[in-house]
């Protein structure tokens, strides 16, 4: 394994301390001049037709400048998700102001006032008459026959049905299994709420500073819906206080510039918690009947998958969404015949869009609860059962035709048991007492970037060398918390020899930074970082390249290290990279600076496996996580210190989302949580010691052979549990969240047939 200057260590990310010390402007810090507030008026009816909408008790309040809505707007329709004009499988079906409200939440009005207190006055003044509609809140009831129509072509917004190979004849010992598992609607649950600033200039020049993910895409949805060309609209990334996907898609961006635009003046709209978890987006709740074919020998002769998922009020990346369900499987397990049909149902309640996983979470928590079913039924090892059906190195997923790369995650699963203790420990009994306790374990697989046959992947970065040695990387970095500045900082300065700190970075401006789609689909690190390391290694050819000129020698002799161009066989003579830039610019006026367009050719999977032991007391149904194991196959750490939080952040995630999280929904299609009070997070009192085991390695394309580890890291942790938890009581427990009440309802019915959970239909 090579040796490595800067890679593999921790340096801090360039922002830490004015994070830590409060200097870092986020959105919500900004002032310009004249600035004016926004607040919306949003509907409290799940499904309403808008009859009738009075401002003029709002107009009276001093300091209100406006009053907005569907009456003033345009009335184009547009897609919050799309990032590339004309994007396969965006629909356009969401205004800026309903006509008709569709959920409780959606959009009704705006006013815009010189302080945010005026701003909210005149919302409550508002006076609008509605007209109730029937409300359609689940998908399983939005796709009856006698459903009320949410959008005008009906409440099926999207279906697939994919399909690969052939079922091998099952023998008579195969065992059949079927397992419903439903996993609940989330909130992202960044510490900063959803914010927007724009401007709308007296030029004719608009810009909006976002805490986004997409400049480029954020730019695209608001100049075609404002009718502005995109060399008018100037889309600022601004400092982000977290988004898990929250931030992904352009919730308050378009709202917040048409409102720049009427005003004619700087206008702030920022969202209080309860808002964030009603009106922005949520994870989809979703159902998927899990039926497989296994032989007596654990192989997976038949996978089938039936997933029924709520997108929402609007379709937003919902369609997509269960399409990379479907995907993730695949990358996984090697299955004699694997079937995924999928429906997305319109429903009256909050829009679903991406989160951290992006349907990875969702998919593996079926199919690992459901292979613990299997296991079960043969008499196997949790554990033996998936060393036995695991993809290998090089094995081509059959839904893409695209190699899986590195898969590592046989000996991800190898080492952690033998960490863990998993073969000692799995037999031990689990009690008779009050406190049950067992062991899980799962998998889970993600992608790295957005690379298909289908999707091109690009990004374009330009390095200039300053008189001095120093470094301005110009790239469209959306910093998310992750370290997307000093990974790229990192893999720059090893492939210079030149110190992180040399090399200066800056967000995204699509003013003037180069293209790139943005942070997400765990591209950062794979893709970008490989065009990093590719820029990189064209400014060390041009500085040899100069330095061979300067020195009247022939550019093969020469290499560069320590921050200078020398002759490989060593010796004093040889030039500092200032040294190649100053001359450079003096005796030739050559600017030392270089632009390169990488493409995607690959997509490998990227893979974790967790173990987990739990207790539970089977008094009160609560669950105590005792200790938690997570394997990653990383190819190659950038920043140790980084995947290791990025590890240990998803793992509070998913534990969360395993037992407490849930974003509920009453019988008029009101969200019971308005907050943080009751939406239950895990916090730092009840984290269990997290062990994290990093596997690396040099074979695939990303930077070193790096790989990503944000959402991959999330990806198992919810099976795990879960399936810890059945261990531990005996139970069939599959529908998210593990509550006390569910857990306790589950030991109640447990004698014969299991737990309480409904079969698959």
């Amino acid at each position: 394994m090579a040796a490595f200057k800067y890679v593999g260590l921790s340096p801090p990310c360039p922002d830490a301390f004015a994070k830590a010390s409060g200097e870092l402007r986020y959105a919500t810090d900004l002032r310009l001049a004249g600035m004016s507030y926004a607040c919306l008026l949003t509907s409290p009816h799940a499904h309403a037709r808008i009859d009738s909408i009075d401002a003029r008790r709002a107009l009276q309040v001093s300091g209100v400048i406006g009053v907005y809505s569907h009456e003033d707007a345009p009335a184009t329709r547009y897609c919050r998700y799309r990032i590339v004009p004309g994007q396969a499988g965006c629909v356009d079906d969401e205004s800026l102001f309903a006509v008709t409200a569709r959920f409780v939440g959606d959009r009704i009005a705006a006013v815009v006032a010189t302080s945010p207190q005026a701003a909210r006055e005149g919302v409550r003044r508002i006076e609008v008459g509605y007209t109730p509609l029937p409300a359609v809140l689940s998908a399983e009831t939005a796709l009856e026959p006698d459903a009320a129509h949410i959008h005008a072509g009906g409440n099926l917004l999207h279906r697939f049905d994919h399909a690969t190979g052939d079922a091998p004849v099952a023998p008579a010992d195969a065992v059949r299994t079927c397992t419903r598992v439903s996993t609940q609607m989330l909130h992202h649950a960044a510490i900063e709420p959803h914010t927007c600033l724009a401007n709308f200039d007296a030029s004719g020049r608009l810009t909006v500073w976002s805490p986004c993910q997409s400049v480029y895409g954020a730019r695209t949805v608001v100049a075609d819906l404002l009718g502005l060309a995109y060399n008018k609209v100037r889309i600022v990334k601004v400092p982000m206080g977290g988004s898990f996907g929250g931030k992904q898609e352009f919730i308050l961006e378009p709202v917040t510039a048409y409102l720049a635009m009427r005003t004619g003046r700087p206008v702030c709209l920022t969202l209080d918690r309860e808002a964030c978890i009603r009106s922005t987006m949520v994870r989809a709740q979703q159902r998927s009947d899990v039926r497989s074919t296994v032989g007596a020998d654990g192989l997976i002769l038949d996978l089938e998958v039936d997933t029924l998922l709520a997108a929402g009020a609007y379709a937003s990346s919902s369609p997509d969404y269960s399409e990379a369900m479907a995907h993730k499987l695949t990358r996984l397990y090697r299955v004699g015949r694997y079937h995924h049909r999928g429906r997305v149902a319109y429903t009256n309640t909050p829009v679903a869009g991406g989160m951290r996983g992006w349907g990875a979470p969702d998919i593996a928590t079926c199919a690992e609860i459901h292979l613990d079913q299997v296991a079960s039924r043969l008499g196997l090892d949790p554990l033996e059962i998936r060393l036995r059906n695991l993809v290998h190195p090089g094995d081509i997923d059959p839904l893409t035709g695209h190699s899986v790369g590195e898969a590592w995650v046989r000996r991800c699963l190898a080492r952690g048991a033998e960490a863990f203790g998993w073969r000692e420990r799995v037999g031990l009994p689990a009690g008779t007492g009050r406190i049950r306790r067992a062991v899980g374990l799962a998998c889970g697989a993600h992608k790295n970037g957005i690379f298909s046959d289908a999707f091109p992947e690009a990004t374009t970065m330009t390095l200039k060398m300053n008189e001095d040695g120093s470094l301005d990387l110009n790239a469209s970095i959306h910093e998310v918390g992750a370290g997307s500045a000093v990974t790229l900082q990192t893999i720059i300065a090893e492939e210079l020899d030149v110190a992180p700190q040399m090399i200066s970075t800056r967000e995204a401006d699509s003013e003037s930074t180069p293209y790139d789609f943005g942070c997400f689909g765990s591209r950062l690190t794979y893709f970008c970082g490989a065009a990093a390391r590719a820029l990189a290694a064209k400014m060390r050819a041009r500085l040899i390249e100069a330095a061979a000129e300067l020195l009247a020698v022939a550019s093969e002799n020469l290499c560069a290290a320590g921050g200078r161009v020398v002759p490989l066989g060593g010796g004093d003579s040889g030039l500092s990279y200032a040294q190649i830039v100053q001359a450079a610019r003096m005796r030739y006026a050559r600017d030392m600076i270089v632009t390169h367009t990488h493409r995607g050719t690959s997509n490998p999977g990227s893979y974790c496996v967790q173990f987990a032991e739990v207790e539970v007391d089977v008094l009160t149904g609560l669950v105590r996580v005792n200790e938690v194991l997570t394997v990653v196959d990383i190819g190659r750490a950038i920043n140790r210190q980084m995947v290791e939080g990025q590890c240990r952040g998803a793992i509070q995630s998913g534990i969360g989302s395993a037992l407490c999280e849930e974003v509920t929904i009453d019988g008029a299609g009101r969200t019971g949580a308005g907050g943080f009070k009751n939406y239950h997070l895990i916090n730092a009192a009840d984290m269990p010691p997290v062990r994290v085991l990093l596997v690396e390695h040099d074979g695939d394309e990303g930077p070193y052979g790096a790989k990503s580890v944000g959402e991959i890291a999330v990806v198992p942790t919810a099976a795990t549990i879960v399936n810890a938890v059945n261990r531990a009581l005996g139970t069939r427990l599959a529908t998210l969240p593990l509550t006390p009440d569910r857990i306790l309802a589950a030991l109640g019915d447990r004698a014969p047939s299991g737990s309480r959970e409904p079969a698959c239909g």
